[in-house]
C-alpha cells in the first residue's frame, strides 16, 4: 500500500505528513507530530489512556487510523490548557483534588472530562460515573479522580 499524505490541525496547528495507511493516530501523535502526552496503554480501545479530541468528540487514538483523521481538528491533552500554559478548569480540578495519582492516565482522563462536561455540564454523580467508566487507573480507587470532575461541573463551556 502506498503512503497518503495527510492534513490535520492539531491544538490549532496545521500539520502536513506523508503516512502509512495502518499508522494509528496514536502513533502519528506521538512519533510524527511529537505530542507525547497522549499515552499508550493497551492499544487495544480498553483503557482510554489515548484518548483524544477528534472534531469535538472523545476517540481513542490507538483505534482511529490517522489517515481517518484527515482534514480533521485535533485536541491532545497539550491543547486542553490555555495557549499561555494557565491550566483548564479540569485540569486545575484534576490538580486540585488529587486526581492525578502517578500521571498516566490523567491525560485521558482529562480529555474525557473535558468533552463530557462540555455536553453535559450538570451531570449527575451516576452519569460522571458512567463517562468515566472507559477509562482505567491502575492506582487509585477513583475517589479524587471523580471528585475533580465534581469540582469541574459548571466550568467547562459549551461549543457555539
Amino acid at each position: 500500500m502506498a503512503d497518503v499524505d495527510i492534513e490535520v490541525r492539531i491544538n490549532g496547528t496545521s500539520f502536513r505528513r506523508t503516512v502509512p495507511p495502518r499508522l494509528t493516530l496514536a502513533d502519528f501523535l506521538r512519533v510524527d507530530c511529537g505530542l507525547t502526552g497522549t499515552h499508550l496503554g493497551c492499544e487495544h480501545g480498553v483503557c482510554g489512556a489515548c484518548t483524544v479530541m477528534l472534531d469535538g468528540e472523545a476517540v481513542r487514538a490507538c483505534l482511529v487510523f490517522a489517515v481517518q483523521a484527515d482534514g480533521s481538528e485535533i485536541t491532545t491533552i497539550e491543547g486542553i490548557a490555555e495557549p499561555d500554559g494557565t491550566l483548564s478548569p479540569v485540569q486545575a480540578a484534576f490538580r486540585d483534588h488529587h486526581g492525578l495519582q502517578c500521571g498516566f492516565c490523567t491525560p485521558g482522563f482529562v480529555v474525557t472530562a473535558s468533552a463530557f462536561l462540555r455536553d453535559n455540564p450538570s451531570p449527575t454523580d451516576d452519569e460522571i460515573r458512567e463517562a468515566l467508566s472507559g477509562n482505567i487507573c491502575r492506582c487509585t480507587g477513583y475517589q479524587g479522580i471523580i471528585a475533580a470532575v465534581k469540582a469541574a461541573v459548571g466550568t467547562v463551556a459549551a461549543d457555539d
